[in-house]
């Protein structure tokens, strides 16, 4: 599937759902099944800066491909960043930096989380992007 075929399948799951608590306990049941990230990743190397939670991103890079794995301390942070890695996670470094996220507007989701989370959404986006960055000028 494409970036924009997975974003569209997220925006189908939310669209389910008209009241935010239920999209939370969706995000939270995502944050559930994220799988659980080696223990050493979870160090000040892989922590986002911005976030109001601890959220751990480690990236690998294999076959010029990006895989993301992440864990976070509070639930709903860790159901935003399963939605991200189910977005961006075996992609190309170029597919994750030229994505557009439409999908996180479409669903509410900025507009739902108080603005220390939204700053952490960005942050995490954003964080993802330079590692993107970063495996892109070493392929060169």
């Amino acid at each position: 599937m494409t970036i924009n075929e997975v974003q569209d399948s997220i925006i189908d799951e939310f669209s389910l759902f008209e009241d935010w608590m239920d999209k939370y306990n969706l995000l939270i049941d995502l944050g559930k099944e994220l799988p659980v990230i080696d223990p050493k990743f979870k160090t000040n190397d892989y922590l986002i800066e911005g976030c109001q939670s601890k959220v751990w991103l480690y990236p690998s890079y294999d076959g010029g491909i990006i895989s993301f794995r992440a864990d976070s301390d509070a639930l709903i942070t860790r159901g935003i960043v399963a939605l991200l890695i189910k977005v961006l996670s075996g992609r190309t470094p170029q597919e994750i930096m030229e994505a557009n996220l439409y999908f996180i507007d479409q669903i509410g989701l900025r507009q739902s989380l108080s603005p220390t989370r939204s700053n952490g959404l960005l942050a995490m986006v954003k964080q993802m992007k330079l590692y993107a960055m970063a495996y892109n000028a070493i392929k060169r």
